[in-house]
């Protein structure tokens, strides 16, 4: 029994399951495009909204600093996602990952991680983006029924129906291939990335050198209850977190951290890249830090435009320029916010039912969903599904208290990459590597307690909702996954020979 749950799918079966015809995705994307689609889901909500709610709240001038600590936890793991993009150019990001190293429950547990943290994410970035457009069509005379607008009504009953139509768009345009996924995203990151420089650029010019003093304002205790890590800490070395202070930087880079996630859901499109060995390095790592670079320039600017303490928490950068009297700047931000998150919503949207059809082709969940269509040669049938779970779930329900799931399951993802990085060296070190992770085991090791170090951040609510949601998916798996697997004894492997267990695949 306790092997049956370990059985691992080596990386050459993986490979070959990605060339039946009927479950094979169309390969188009090259180095660029991965480096659009990082940059276009990277850049979103976190650096139009974060920067100011971090700064006035746990950072003050230091928040930059606090987007470098994050980005140094992302770049420890994507070096470890580059390693396995690249080694095994497969569907499904972290969790074919994990099958090939840790074996099917440890997948199957990532997996079903990885669905819901995609999934929540869609739905919080759509419900953003709609409250962006109706800011718009407001200022514009333009409004929509209390209905139709929020889920706050009077009437009890709302239905947010921007939000829902976005995500059923963006379903119809993944269906319809990867390539004009591709474009539309390169003109939409285009007009985004050129709002961030004109944060950058015309903010410069109007910086107070005084308020960046004091550039680390001094520590404040943090209330106590408010995450797992203060009693951690209080428990393990005798002293108490504090907002703001050098503590405050590490309490602010565990809220920032939002605004790195989805340099990650590159890797979940490494099937459909033509050249992945050469690649997939390049997008994850060179996305990586475009943003990096772009997030510490914007919190340098805005906290110099304006005293932290006074920076507004909903739009701060747009509110910076407000502040100092140039509106029009603000105006072009809100639109520059509202254009972007349209491409962080479909690329979540993409990482999703990636991963959700390389679970279907193993077995995990029904063959049905890993069929591709004939025309597109997308996997059609999982993303019109989740496209329209997501829809009603972002028209329906409010889901700010539910955003930090997004986060905790990124950084659990994160954990599970890093391992399989050492165990894979050890298991397979004849497998043919384009890119190898420097420093093996010490940059995994690393990028594990970094991200436990950010997990230990985040509110005890969230690690109880991310618990029941981990028992949901054990029952899934013992009632349907672990008997229906590709590796179960009797099982039709990709040739449609009946399944046999070898030494690396016990049952």
């Amino acid at each position: 029994m306790s092997s049956a749950l370990f059985r691992t799918k080596n990386v050459e079966q993986s490979i070959q399951d990605t060339e039946e015809p009927e479950h094979s995705l169309k390969k188009s994307l090259s180095a660029l495009d991965l480096t659009v689609f990082g940059v276009g889901v990277i850049i979103g909500t976190g650096i139009f909204v974060l920067t100011g709610q971090v700064a006035k709240n746990n950072a003050g001038p230091a928040v930059s600093l606090a987007f470098v600590v994050a980005g140094v936890v992302c770049a420890l793991a994507a070096l470890c996602y580059a390693e396995f993009a690249s080694t095994v150019p497969v569907a499904g990001s972290a969790y074919t990952f994990s099958y090939a190293s840790l074996g099917e429950l440890p997948a199957w547990i990532i997996g079903w991680d990885l669905v819901l943290e995609f999934a929540l994410g869609t739905a919080v970035v759509a419900v953003g983006w709609s409250g962006y457009i109706r800011s718009l069509l407001d200022n514009a005379g333009w409004h929509l029924p209390g209905y139709l607008a929020s889920r706050d009504t009077a009437s009890g009953f709302g239905f947010d129906i921007l939000a829902a139509v976005l995500v059923l768009v963006l379903t119809g345009i993944l269906v319809l291939g990867m390539k004009l996924s591709a474009r539309i995203t390169s003109l939409v990151v285009a007009i985004k990335v050129v709002v961030v420089l004109i944060v950058i650029i015309a903010g410069a010019f109007f910086i107070t050198g005084s308020n960046y003093s004091p550039f680390i304002p001094k520590a404040q205790p943090v209330p106590a209850g408010g995450t797992l890590r203060a009693p951690l800490i209080q428990l393990m070395f005798g002293w108490a977190p504090a907002n703001f202070g050098v503590m405050g930087i590490f309490t602010a880079a565990s809220v920032v951290f939002f605004a790195f996630i989805g340099f990650d859901i590159v890797a979940t499109a490494a099937e459909e890249t033509r050249n992945p060995q050469r690649d997939m390095p390049r997008g994850i790592l060179g996305s990586l830090f475009i943003c990096t670079m772009l997030y510490v320039a914007v919190s340098i600017v805005v906290t110099g435009m304006e005293k932290y303490s006074k920076l507004s928490v909903e739009a701060p950068l747009a509110d910076a320029f407000k502040a100092i009297g140039h509106p029009w700047f603000a105006g072009v931000i809100s639109f520059g916010a509202a254009v972007g998150l349209t491409t962080v919503c479909m690329i979540l949207l993409l990482g999703q039912t990636r991963v959700f059809f390389a679970m279907s082709r193993d077995g995990l969940l029904p063959r049905f969903f890993s069929r591709v269509h004939p025309r597109f040669r997308t996997p059609h049938r999982p993303t019109i599904l989740l496209g329209v779970i997501i829809a009603v779930v972002a028209g329906f329900t409010s889901l700010s208290e539910l955003a930090e799931l997004v986060n905790i399951g990124t950084l659990f993802a994160f954990v599970v990459v890093a391992l399989s990085v050492i165990i894979l060296r050890r298991t397979r070190p004849d497998l043919p590597r384009a890119f190898r992770t420097p420093w093996v085991p010490v940059i995994p090791i690393l990028s594990v307690c970094a991200s436990l170090w950010l997990m230990l951040n985040l509110p005890a609510e969230t690690w109880l909702r991310f618990a029941i949601w981990m028992v949901i998916g054990f029952a899934v798996y013992f009632f349907y996954g672990r008997t229906h697997s590709r590796l179960a004894p009797g099982a039709q492997t990709a040739a449609g020979e009946t399944h046999r267990p070898s030494a690396g695949n016990a049952p």
